[in-house]
């Protein structure tokens, strides 16, 4: 009996890892020890701060423009506190 249990697995390992879907043994790509890893970018990265705290001089200067001269005439202070939120990790 254990013979025959034997025998199947030899069988079965044999026929490669085809049958369970995962590639041959020879193509995987396997890390070596002491090689680098990858980090990910900044973007992907979760954001360390509450939106409501990140950026505080851009969001100071975009509001005060806001106040003083409309949304239409601050372009620029909003477009600034958008690229510094992204570069805090933000997905805005």
């Amino acid at each position: 009996m254990l013979f025959a249990i034997c025998s199947s697995f030899k069988n079965y390992i044999s026929m490669g890892s085809t049958e369970i879907g995962l590639p041959p043994p020879s193509t995987m790509a396997v890390p070596e020890l002491g090689s680098p890893t990858t980090e990910k970018p900044v973007s992907d990265t979760k954001p360390k701060k509450k939106i409501c705290c990140a950026c505080p001089d851009t969001k100071r200067l975009r509001d005060e423009c806001i106040v003083e001269h409309g949304e239409a005439a601050c372009a620029k202070w909003i477009r600034a506190h958008r690229e510094c939120l992204r570069a805090e990790g933000f997905k805005i």
